[in-house]
């Protein structure tokens, strides 16, 4: 019985600890002023660098 109370506990914990998490990274996500953070990051692998080119001969 206590075995079997414990587990139906941790079952409901965890489903309502998960989805916590995950409504609250969505919030993180769409909050607007996170909104030009995200939008460098988006353009990160765009941007070139002009690295120097080295010649190995």
């Amino acid at each position: 019985m206590t075995y079997d109370l414990l587990a139906h506990f941790i079952k409901i914990g965890g489903t309502v600890a998960f989805t916590s998490v995950f409504v609250l990274a969505i919030i993180y996500a769409l909050w607007p002023q996170n909104r030009e953070r995200f939008e460098r990051a988006a353009h990160l692998p765009l941007e070139t660098h002009d690295a120097p080119e080295t010649d190995h001969d």
